[in-house]
């Protein structure tokens, strides 16, 4: 055959779940088959999950996924599918793909180039194949190869890069087969989400076509497969340096079939009607948390989200997540899937003056304005204004009794007054703690999942008071940073069409901790918030030192050269001092490039000297050592 109908399908995992799993596999497998796919690639790990983590070093789990290759090559009659799955060989874990034609079992392929870096742990469960190794594999009573091995399908020989093996230069298997005359090179993969990644995914599968001269069809997982990870569900066909198709990124749909009509022999009568695919990064971010929010949603099988909504960009930032959320998931599901996949009884009825989306957030969202003394009129109109047009439940409560016993208290023991000159920072973290337990039941009562409103630049510097804003299930937005998330509220207002989020837009970020005739802001308490985004970068992402960020920053002129090196020094204090609490934030959504979880990416000892030699080196550059006592 010379013309050859290619596929590649995205699907929503999720690890243990074997039902779930096989169904999205069987399905993309029967669309395929309607849509007379000769050749299907299915994402990396797709039987298990790529999510596992240490469950993948049991004997059992891929023992039990290995099983199931009997029931999916049932499945694959007049089709050939690539499935994903791990495989004990010679007692090392692998991370394979078995390629299966006309319901028979051709072969195993291992990775050999395993993810090491960022968010990625593979060599703690797997080890990488050698290049032009080849051996035989027992199932079922018959031998199979395992190994780097070439298929030949339809006329068109066939070898794979799985995952990483192509992003590793000059050790990816791309140039071994190309030197061997691979026509079709799949990729199964399992690439988590971060901003512009997308993109650059493309420009490697379109350029690895031209570099080998082949064919090249790339299929990712989709969805928050495991809690923190976001997979994009990305598919890519593309033949000597030409994109032939793409999907539609980040969908709601579990499983997500995409096709092109390739000729091998004249590329130029190859056919695919190229998708068009939003790659604006406000558009991306909304799309990946949505899409994120559902899947912890129901995977967590919790009945909606509670949400301390303060009025400020944070928690107004959440509150329309999930809001948008609802009105996507609604818009590509339908009401009865979408009803269906949360839980939620199709037997509801809905006036006809009622408009779902808003009934819906009202069942999903419940907000509460928690005030005190030190709350402003403007926030709380603008958390009222705000759930309103989201339709959001909305209730307010007052603490200021609570804060007052429990200062009375500490007033007793001491046997004095609390006053801010002294004890301000125990004033302001017992507000913020003062309002956990009264959320927290609120959201047990309702089995609902409590938001963190926590942001990357407050992680960064420990703005946050531990057992009070930093509760909660899971925290949305904890991996981005403040200056992306107050330009993204005025993208949202416009173009999302919230227009409460103007009184948002127009308040100065302030925690509304000290006594209002104090003036707190954000900023003040830290230093600009694009400041911090330039330090973390360099300091976080990059890893320099405090005079190597000062030496990279100083010719930008964002600050006089006192002040930058000022804001150099806090911040790497504030860095090394609250590695606790960033060791205790909720679960978060990798979003962008780097993050601070020390979890997944960003590893920090809790105890350490703070950086006091480097610092010091810093401020010997200093001729006003005065402002370096006053940070």
């Amino acid at each position: 055959m010379t013309s050859i109908k290619l596929a590649g399908a995205a699907l929503n995992q999720t690890p243990l779940d074997w039902d779930n799993n096989l169904k999205n596999i069987k399905q993309a497998i029967s669309a395929a088959q309607s849509e007379s796919v000769d050749i299907l690639c299915l994402p990396e790990l797709c039987i298990t999950g790529y999510g596992c983590e240490d469950l993948f070093l049991s004997r059992w789990l891929p023992a039990k996924a290995l099983s199931y290759l009997e029931q999916i090559s049932e499945w694959c009659d007049d089709i050939t599918v690539s499935v994903g799955l791990p495989v004990w060989f010679d007692d090392t874990l692998y991370n394979c793909a078995c390629l299966i034609h006309h319901k028979e079992i051709l072969g195993f392929i291992p990775k050999q180039q395993l993810a090491k870096e960022g968010v990625h742990y593979e060599p703690r469960w797997f080890t990488g194949w050698t290049p032009g190794r080849l051996e035989r594999l027992k199932y079922q009573g018959k031998w199979y190869p395992f190994g780097d091995q070439l298929y030949e399908v339809h006329n068109i020989e066939i070898g794979f890069e799985i995952c990483e093996d192509a992003w590793s230069g000059d050790l990816r298997p791309g140039g071994s087969l190309f030197k061997r005359g691979v026509q079709l090179v799949l990729n199964p993969s399992a690439s988590h989400f971060a901003f512009y990644k997308s993109a650059f995914r493309e420009n490697l599968v379109t350029e690895s076509s031209r570099k080998f001269n082949c064919v090249y069809l790339y299929s990712n997982l989709l969805g928050n497969e495991s809690g923190r990870m976001i997979f994009d569900g990305d598919i890519f066909i593309a033949q000597q340096g030409k994109l032939l198709q793409r999907n539609v990124k980040l969908s709601f749909q579990p499983v997500n079939l995409t096709c092109a009509t390739v000729n091998f022999k004249d590329p130029g009568k190859s056919t695919a009607e190229l998708k068009n695919d939003d790659s604006d990064l406000n558009e991306e971010f909304t799309k990946a948390v949505t899409l994120a929010l559902f899947d912890y949603l129901r995977k967590s099988r919790s009945k909606g989200f509670v949400l301390s909504l303060s009025g400020g960009a944070d928690s107004s930032t959440c509150a329309v997540l999930v809001a948008e959320m609802i009105r996507r998931g609604l818009d590509q599901l339908g009401e009865q899937s979408f009803l269906e996949a949360l839980g939620i009884s199709t037997d509801s009825e809905f006036s006809e003056n009622q408009e779902i989306t808003k009934v819906l957030t009202r069942e999903l969202l419940t907000c509460v304005y928690q005030s005190t003394e030190n709350s402003s009129e403007k926030t709380l109109a603008s958390a009222i204004s705000l759930s309103q047009e989201l339709g959001a439940g909305f209730h307010h409560w007052n603490i200021d009794q609570e804060v007052n016993s429990y200062s009375k208290k500490v007033e007793e023991v001491l046997g004095r007054n609390l006053v801010w000159e002294l004890d301000d920072t125990a004033l302001q973290n017992i507000q913020a703690r003062t309002r956990a337990p009264a959320i927290w039941m609120l959201a047990n009562i309702k089995n609902a999942l409590l938001i963190s409103t926590s942001n990357r630049s407050e992680g960064d510097v420990g703005y946050a008071t531990m057992d009070g804003d930093t509760c909660g299930s899971i925290a949305p937005i904890a991996a981005i940073d403040k200056k992306f998330i107050l330009q993204w509220l005025v993208w949202a207002e416009k173009h999302l069409g919230y227009k409460s989020l103007s009184a948002v837009n127009q308040l100065q970020p302030t925690a509304e901790l000290r006594p209002l005739e104090l003036h707190q802001t954000d900023e003040a308490d830290l230093m600009p918030y694009d400041i911090i985004v330039e330090i973390e970068r360099l300091a976080i992402k990059d890893h320099l030192s405090p005079l190597e960020v000062f030496q990279n920053l100083q010719s930008k002129n964002i600050a006089p050269v006192e002040t930058l090196a000022g804001y150099i020094a806090k911040f790497f204090r504030l860095w090394s001092k609250n590695q606790w609490k960033r060791e205790r934030i909720a679960p978060s959504f990798h979003l962008d490039e780097f993050n601070i979880d020390p979890k997944t990416w960003c590893r920090f000892p809790i105890l350490s000297a703070g950086f006091t030699q480097e610092i010091n080196e810093l401020e010997q550059l200093r001729p006003n050592k005065e402002l370096s006592n006053r940070t």
